[in-house]
């Protein structure tokens, strides 16, 4: 019997710092951002071609223009998934650790984190992380890019909001 070991950067505690570093740095010191849309977002910075399954409103063609140039490409085989919302959740104990590691090291304000909200305390210190890492892939800079600006300007309940339109979370009794 072989035993085959196989790697995925989605289990990863570490690989999930370094994503999380790589999405705030996009953002300012006074800006908040809600726990479960960052969450979302890192889905999307893992697997960017399920990107092009976020509904979007006819209004919104720029946008799935936007996701068609700069962000899909070839599907990679390792990273077919049968079901987004179970990757999702078996996904969240990293995500959630990422977040108190960050808290730990005095990047994120850990009292925002308590009521589900993340916030940089310090740019000085979380450019001391990013600044040692290798630059980006285009595609994924223009994945955070997108993220961050159209999907933070979306709220994230309610009939068009971030979760029911990923469908990763459930947003029926949102209110």
């Amino acid at each position: 019997m072989e035993l085959m070991i196989l790697y995925h950067q989605a289990f990863d505690l570490y690989h999930s710092v370094y994503r999380l570093l790589q999405i705030l740095t996009y953002f300012d010191r006074n800006e908040y951002v809600e726990v479960e849309r960052l969450r979302i977002w890192d889905f999307y910075l893992l697997f960017p071609n399920k990107m092009s399954n976020i509904k979007l409103k006819r209004d919104e063609k720029d946008v799935r223009l936007m996701i068609k140039i700069f962000i899909l490409k070839d599907s990679n085989p390792y990273e077919l998934l049968s079901d987004n919302r179970k990757m999702f959740e078996k996904i969240k104990p990293y995500q959630l650790g990422a977040l108190k590691c960050l808290a730990s090291y005095g990047i994120i304000d850990k009292d925002y984190l308590h009521s589900n909200r993340v916030t940089i305390v310090s740019k000085k210190i979380l450019s001391t992380y990013t600044s040692k890492f290798e630059p980006l892939e285009p595609k994924e800079v223009n994945a955070i890019r997108l993220l961050t600006s159209h999907f933070y300007l979306m709220p994230l309940f309610g009939e068009f909001g971030l979760k029911a339109r990923t469908q990763l979370l459930e947003s029926k009794y949102d209110a």
